[in-house]
C-alpha cells in the first residue's frame, strides 16, 4: 500500500512537470496573437513617434498575422496614454509607445504620477533615438561652442535658449548643457521644436535646442549656426558638426528616444515574440531609410537592453531635474 501511494505521488509529480510547460506555453501565448493588438501611442497623429509606429504597422501585421491598431492618446507628457497601458491586462494585446519623458524623466517632474515607470511596465524594445542640435541665429557673436560658453559666462542670465516645451527632452538637454558648461541660460519653452527653430531663425531668440527636421535645411543654407549635436556620435546628415562632448563638454549625452512597453505582468514569451518582430521590422532597409528621413535613428535592441537604458536615464535625469529645480503640475 505504501509503495502504491509512493507511486501515485511520483506519478502526480511527473504529471505536474509535464503540465508545467504546456501551461506556460498557453500563458506565454505559443499561439499568440489570436486577435488584433492595440498600440497606445502617447503622442498626437503626425509626430515622429506616431509616424514611426505607422511605418512599422504593415510589417508587424504580416509578421504577427493579426492587425496592429494605433490608438493615439497624448496628454500630460505621455502620462495619460501610459496610465492606460499600466492598467491593461498583461496578455500582449495592449502595448504602449512612450518616450524619454514618460518613461524616465516624468517621475522626477510630476509630483503625482499615475504609474511607476520602473514597476508597472515590462520593456519590449526601443524603437528610435532622436538627436537634437543646438542652434543659434547668425547674429550671435559666437561661431563655435567654446565661444558660446565664453559668451554665456561673460553675460550670465542674459542669453536665452528656446526648447520644445517644459519637461521635454529638449528642455532637459538645455538644462544639462547649462549645468555641465556652468553657465546661466534663460530657458524659454515653446509648443514644440518647430516654433523654437522658427524664432531662432527670425532672430527672436538667440539660441535653441531643436530636433533635426526643424533646423536641417536652415543649417545647410547658413541661416542658422549649428554649434553641436546632443547625441554621443556625429550625425550622417551633419558630419561636420561636432557633438557637445567633442566640442568641450566630455560626457554630455542627451538623446530623445521612444520605445514599446507592455503591462508588467505580460508573460516573457510574448514579450520575446513582440521584440523579435519589432527588431526585424526596424532592420528592414526601407524602414531604416524612411526613419532617417524623419530625423530619427532606428534603435533595435533586446528587452533587457531597453530596461537597463530606462533605468540609467531615470537616474541621470533625476539628478539634472533636481539640480535645475524643474517641477511640473
Amino acid at each position: 500500500m505504501k509503495r502504491f501511494a509512493r507511486a501515485l505521488a511520483l506519478l502526480g509529480a511527473a504529471c505536474a512537470l509535464l503540465a508545467g510547460p504546456a501551461h506556460g506555453q498557453a500563458a506565454g501565448g505559443s499561439d499568440f496573437p489570436t486577435k488584433p493588438i492595440r498600440v497606445i501611442v502617447t503622442f498626437p497623429p503626425g509626430g515622429s513617434a506616431d509616424a514611426v509606429v505607422r511605418m512599422l504597422v504593415p510589417k508587424l501585421n504580416d509578421k504577427l498575422g493579426q492587425p496592429v491598431v494605433v490608438d493615439n492618446r497624448p496628454g500630460a507628457g505621455g502620462n495619460v496614454g501610459l496610465a492606460a497601458v499600466a492598467k491593461a491586462t498583461g496578455d500582449g494585446y495592449t502595448l504602449g509607445v512612450g518616450a524619454a519623458g514618460a518613461l524616465s524623466a516624468n517621475s522626477s517632474l510630476y509630483p503625482n504620477m499615475p504609474f511607476d515607470p520602473l514597476k508597472d511596465f515590462k520593456p519590449v524594445g526601443m524603437l528610435a533615438a532622436i538627436p537634437f542640435v543646438i542652434v543659434g541665429h547668425p547674429s550671435v557673436p559666437a561661431k563655435a561652442q567654446r565661444d558660446l560658453i565664453a559668451l554665456a559666462k561673460a553675460q550670465p542670465g542674459k542669453l536665452s535658449i528656446g526648447h520644445g516645451g517644459n519637461g521635454t527632452a529638449m528642455h532637459l538637454s538645455a538644462a544639462l548643457f547649462g549645468q555641465m558648461a556652468d553657465v546661466k541660460l534663460v530657458e524659454v519653452p515653446y509648443r514644440g521644436s518647430g516654433p523654437a527653430a522658427l524664432d531662432a531663425l527670425a532672430g527672436q531668440i538667440p539660441l535653441a535646442v531643436v530636433d533635426l527636421p526643424s533646423a536641417l535645411q536652415q543649417i545647410k543654407a547658413g541661416k542658422l549656426i549649428a554649434y553641436a549635436v546632443t547625441s554621443p556620435a556625429r550625425l550622417p546628415m551633419l558630419p561636420d558638426v561636432p557633438t557637445v562632448a567633442e566640442a568641450g563638454l566630455p560626457g554630455y549625452d542627451s538623446t530623445g528616444w521612444f520605445g514599446v512597453v507592455a503591462p508588467a505582468d505580460t508573460p516573457a514569451p510574448i514579450v520575446a515574440r513582440l521584440n523579435a518582430e519589432i527588431v526585424d521590422a526596424l532592420n528592414d532597409e526601407q524602414v531604416k531609410a524612411a526613419m532617417r528621413n524623419l530625423g530619427v535613428e532606428p534603435a533595435p535592441g533586446t528587452p533587457k537592453d531597453f530596461d537597463n537604458y530606462i533605468r540609467a536615464e531615470t537616474k541621470k535625469w533625476a539628478k539634472v531635474i533636481k539640480t535645475a529645480g524643474i517641477k511640473l503640475d
